[in-house]
């Protein structure tokens, strides 16, 4: 093993730290040294610091120096393979002219059991240990001289450890100043210092220095392990030009494969994941290759969701699903399949697309997106497809959970398509009550109110819209033979194209999930009726059957609202009754009331109606706007993983949105960030970020957040694109 000190690596260093003492004789023979200026901006060591090394002293008038070998006979003794080759290092660094002897245990101690204990204090790790025995030793015996090795070795180990304690704690600018000071820790022995060391440059902006740091272990250490840990340690630290110069200095095994090549996997690998999460990265063919090789060679899905990513991301959609059905079959995931879904919705494949996510789709929010989109064109196709009752029973279902208007009003468009005028009307009433500005929805509404020759309900609508929609205002208008505009009659209904950024970026803002909030009334879906004539401005339809609605979703844990609609103390119920009212209480909207009930109910050992009952709470305080006290009743009792998510999520939402008007974006961003650890960012989120950007002057990256919420048609997110382009506009143009 090569134990070259990395602050021995040449004079120029060493005149530059203001270190002292002779270069280590054990620099490898190769063609050039590692660069000096490697540590040119380190802290020099304080004069006062600590005593004088050993190699300070004067060899012996024969010319031979006099090495204290003590420690490199009690390593032997002891059997320290490791300690032994570390002592003959430094050693050898400190005295060039000394030879190790060929058997340390060739000459006896004249024996000494207080040092023996206190080298083996010192091989413990025991520091403080030793420099107590040693206190007491001179106490009791005045004349006794302390080993210098001894006391070298323990001021080495010390500042190592000191070293250690300071890279843990992220003080990197005490690692590089302790480095320098004691350059007999940096060599091939322990290169657990010279990464901390290079990773402490990385840290304080000096990239340069850091690659030195590797540079000199890749030149100068051969353990294999430990030379591909070096690069592996270096990837996240170092750009990519400086990683080049360390993969230069691979080594080639028997087989003809580098020893590098698993790094430069993984270098390629986050090559795909960059361009899997931005279609502008360029990602070399090579690496895209390696990647490739990577997954077909490992039973894993990691690799193939790395590939999918990225060709949905460049609209490669066949090979995107090809990949995503390997990752699927190899782990079924939410993941996989998210991907999958958006691969056959590219594909116009929406029933493939809607039943791939159909297990995962209440799973989380970021599930539930992709399934609606799947969901929304499946039931937008012309002409409309007679779909199974389970099928229709889940996208209800989860059009509820997530309050999706635009899939709540493509129901609708559906139901009016099969003549199901009743029902038609219910979704887009339903659509309208989440997105009242839905003027499709309305538009939707008012057709429906014309085939059901409601004539009060057309006008009310006409009136709502009145000066805001032409279209809405020409139903019924009596065009006197007239050809009616395109615009009068029910839309041909097609969704914009697939999402074509990652899914975090192409979701559809969404409310925060409540429970207890009412359910639209059930579309008891029968046989297509028979299709009829779109309907014409100026004709009176006949009055299509009524249908009679399903009956509305009870609130959970009580049936209905008209039991609640009273005071009752709560103190007075059982715990069960109580939570009964309570979400009773929440269903008519009223938080404020629901949440003392919430707390009687959180009062009994029952298990399940203890979890129900602090979930509850939580909801009613963040109805009411009391982030903090919402996040103490989620901690009350144990809750499932997607309900801690979902709670998670929406407090953390509410702290963003007040950091945000409080006029505080630092606070805001760190909030966000948090909360993109656990759920996928909404888009209204996503433009809270891009204004806090701005607020920062960080108009880069407010210009990608709001690029990629613009993307999906958000008006907010193109307010923001251009007020960004704005703000970067040069003065004076």
């Amino acid at each position: 093993m090569n134990h070259m000190s990395l602050f021995g690596a040449g004079a120029g260093l060493i005149a530059l730290l203001g270190i002292s003492g002779p270069l280590s004789p054990f620099a490898p023979d190769v063609t050039r040294a590692p660069d000096s200026r490697l540590l040119a901006q380190a802290t020099p060591a304080p004069a006062t610091s600590a005593p004088a090394p050993a190699a300070a002293r004067a060899p012996a008038p024969s010319g031979v120096p006099e090495v204290d070998e003590t420690a490199l006979r009690y390593f032997a003794r002891q059997g320290d393979t490791r300690r032994l080759e570390a002592e003959i290092a430094r050693l050898r660094s400190l005295y060039p002219d000394w030879t190790p002897p060929a058997d340390p245990l060739a000459v006896e101690d004249a024996g000494d059991p207080e040092l023996d204990r206190m080298w083996q204090l010192y091989a413990q790790g025991q520091y403080p240990q030793v420099r107590e025995a040693i206190a007491q030793r001179q106490t009791r015996e005045p004349a006794w001289q302390v080993p210098a090795d001894l006391l070298d070795r323990l001021a080495l180990a010390e500042a190592r450890q000191q070293l250690i304690n300071a890279s843990d704690l992220k003080q990197f600018e005490t690692v590089v100043r302790l480095g320098a000071e004691n350059p007999s820790l940096l060599t091939c022995s322990d290169v657990d210092v010279l990464w901390r060391v290079a990773a402490a440059f990385a840290q304080t902006d000096r990239p340069g220095r850091a690659t030195d740091a590797y540079r000199y272990i890749l030149t100068n250490c051969n353990d294999a392990n430990e030379r591909l840990a070096t690069v592996q340690m270096a990837l996240p630290l170092l750009p990519k030009s400086d990683l080049q110069q360390l993969l230069a200095l691979e080594r080639t095994g028997q087989n003809g494969v580098g020893e590098f090549q698993p790094v430069r996997v993984d270098i390629a690998r986050q090559a795909v994941a960059d361009g899997g999460s931005n279609p502008d990265e360029t990602v070399p063919q090579a690496d895209l290759r390696l990647v490739e090789e990577a997954a077909q060679a490992s039973d894993t899905a990691n690799d193939p969701l790395l590939l999918g990513w990225y060709y949905v991301q460049r609209q490669g959609y066949d090979e995107a699903r090809r990949w995503f059905s390997m990752a699927s079959e190899r782990e079924p995931t939410a993941e996989a399949a998210r991907g999958l879904a958006l691969s056959l919705i590219g594909l116009r494949q929406f029933a493939e697309a809607e039943a791939a996510m159909r297990p995962y789709s209440g799973e989380s929010t970021q599930s539930r997106s992709v399934y609606l989109a799947a969901a929304a064109n499946l039931l937008a196709i012309e002409p409309p497809v007679s779909l199974p009752q389970e099928v229709l029973a889940r996208i209800v279902q989860e059009v509820a959970t997530g309050r999706d208007a635009a899939t709540a009003e493509q129901l609708g468009w559906y139901s009016y398509a099969l003549n199901q005028f009743q029902t038609a009307g219910q979704w887009f009433t339903t659509s309208l009550e989440w997105k009242p500005d839905g003027e499709l929805a309305a538009f939707g509404l008012a057709l429906t109110r014309q085939r059901l020759g409601d004539a009060a309900g057309l006008r009310a609508i006409q009136q709502q819209w009145a000066g805001r929609s032409e279209r809405i205002a020409n139903i019924g208008r009596d065009w006197r033979g007239a050809t009616p505009p395109a615009a009068a009659t029910a839309p041909a209904q097609t969704l914009p194209p697939a999402p074509q950024q990652p899914i975090a970026q192409v979701q559809q803002q969404q409310a925060v999930p409540q429970l207890a909030q009412p359910m639209p009334q059930a579309m008891a879906y029968a046989e297509p009726a028979p299709r009829v004539q779109p309907a014409v401005p100026g004709q009176q339809p006949a009055p299509a059957p009524q249908q009679a609605p399903a009956p509305r979703a009870a609130a959970s844990g009580g049936g209905g609202t008209t039991g609640c609609r009273g005071f009752v103390p709560p103190q007075t119920l059982s715990a069960q009754a109580a939570l009964n009212r309570a979400w009773c209480l929440m269903e008519l909207n009223r938080p404020m009331e629901a949440a003392p009930a919430f707390e009687v109910g959180l009062q009994t050992t029952n298990p399940t109606t203890r979890q129900d009952a602090a979930y509850g709470l939580a909801l009613a305080y963040l109805r009411q706007n009391l982030v903090d006290k919402a996040a103490v009743a989620a901690t009350m009792a144990p809750q499932p993983r997607a309900r801690r998510i979902e709670l998670e999520g929406s407090i953390l939402s509410q702290r963003a949105t007040s950091n945000f008007d409080a006029g505080r974006p630092v606070e805001t961003i760190m909030t966000l960030d948090q909360r993109a650890r656990i759920v996928p960012e909404q888009l209204d989120l996503m433009v809270l970020r891009g204004y806090s950007y701005m607020q920062l002057r960080r108009y880069r990256d407010a210009e990608r957040v709001f690029k990629a919420v613009a993307a999906t048609g958000n008006r907010e997110g193109i307010r923001g694109l251009a007020a960004v382009r704005e703000a970067m506009r040069p003065t004076g143009r």
